[in-house]
Formats: structure tokens, sequence, C-alpha cells
């Protein structure tokens, strides 16, 4: 097992790609920390775990929050001694262009998609220092490294938290702590609804997918989850400040 022993806390884990991670954690060996605005769903996910054998807690956790994040985090590390792995991966989608977004949508989605991985980092690098090792992985998109027409908070949130993540990489790589991005492509997941909204349908995304994308489909949340236990493990010991793409060729 890649990730033995390893404690895991991930964020926006009751579905989608974050609930494929937090299995694919667990089954390779991690004790999994499965949170969620939603508790139910976290508790959900966790029990998947632990039916198959795996260890998996569950919290509600809202992360615009910085005092239930910064206690969820604190509590787990104080439970379980250390932390070796943040999957920082909740975030919102707002479609429109700049005539379209207000305000309110901008500054919501600057505080789910770059000010809440801030918060989560800050809360356990001490910890990760400490150790002399973590791994953290903060959930950005393949919108990070591209532009999405009339997706203009989506596409500058994405953006910003990849040169957050390359600052904090550079800043803590001599306390052998790696923190990368995580990039998705187009998973069929309700979060691309905004997506879906702007491009004038479902019919029209799936154009789009079948069209502007090299291989020509959605990805799966288990081909995600794959790369987030690779980020995760030793496998990508020497890599850090990165973003690993993985959208079937659209960004190209």
């Amino acid at each position: 097992m890649l990730l033995k022993d390893r404690i895991a806390f991930i964020t926006g884990a009751g579905s989608g790609i974050g609930a494929a991670g937090a299995v694919a954690l667990a089954r390779e060996g991690a004790t999994v920390v499965v949170t969620d605005k939603d508790g139910a769903r976290a508790e959900q996910v966790a029990g998947a775990i632990r039916a198959e054998g795996g260890r998996a807690e569950a919290r509600a956790v809202d992360v615009t929050d910085d005092a239930a994040l910064q206690g969820a985090l604190g509590e787990t590390i104080a439970g379980h001694g250390r932390l070796d792995i943040l999957h920082s991966h909740a975030g919102i989608q707002v479609e429109g262009p700049l005539e379209e977004v207000a305000v309110a949508d901008m500054d919501a989605s600057w505080a789910l998609n770059v000010r809440a991985h801030f918060v989560a980092a800050k809360a356990v690098i001490g910890q990760m220092k400490q150790q002399r090792s973590g791994s953290i992985i903060i959930t950005s998109s393949n919108s990070g490294v591209q532009y999405d027409r009339e997706m203009i908070a989506y596409a500058t949130t994405k953006h910003a938290v990849l040169a957050m993540t390359r600052q904090m990489a550079a800043d803590y790589a001599k306390h052998n702590v790696r923190i990368n991005a995580l990039c998705p492509g187009f998973v069929d997941t309700p979060f691309n609804r905004g997506f879906e909204i702007q491009m004038g349908g479902r019919a029209q995304l799936e154009d789009y997918i079948s069209t502007a994308i090299p291989m020509g489909r959605f990805g799966s949340a288990e081909e995600i989850a794959d790369g987030i236990v690779f980020l995760a493990s030793d496998r990508s010991s020497f890599m850090t400040g990165q973003a690993l793409v993985i959208d079937g060729g659209e960004c190209i």
C-alpha cells in the first residue's frame, strides 16, 4: 500500500472528485478524514470506506468558516499526532462574463477557490514542518492553465490558486513539505452546472466535450483520484509546485 498508516484530511469530499479521492486514498492504506459542508454526505462516503475495510472519519465542515476549518484540522492533528496529506478540494463554479457576475459572486468564488485553501494550508504547515514531511494538494482546474469564455470568476480564481500553490511550494520545499495543484478537466458531475448554463444547455456541453477535447469524452472521478493518490504518495516525492493537469488534452 502506498499510503499505509498516513493521515489524510479532505475537504469537499461528500461527492464527485473529493469522494473518489477519499476512497482511493483509503484503499492505499490512509486513514481518511472525510469532510463536507453536508455532514450526511461526508458520513456516507466515510461509511462506504469503512464497509470496504478502510479507516475513515466524517466531519461537517464549511470551509468558509475559518474557525470551523482550523478547528477540524487542529483536532485531527491532535487526535492522530500528525497529518500527512491535506487535499483542500472544496470549490465553487460561478458562470458569466464581467457584466453579468455580481461582486458578491466574485467574492464567494474568491472565498472558496482561493482563501479557504490558504486558511487550510496555514493551519497544517506548522505540523508538517515539525514532521519534516507532508503533501498538500490544492484543487485548481485546467481552467487555471487556460481561459474559459464567459467564466471570469472561475478562471480568475483558479489561476490565482496556482500562483499561491507555487509560492507556498517554493517557501516550504526546504522543510520537505510538497505542495502541488490538481487541475482536472471535465468530469461528469453536477459541479459542471455553471459550464452547462454558460454553453446553453446539456446538449451544447456534450458537443463541446466531443469536439474540443482531443480524447472526446468526459473524464471519470476515479481517473482524477488516481492523480490524487500520485500527488499524496512517495511516487511524486521529487515533485512540488506543479500543476497536474488531467483533462483529456483539452488545454493543449
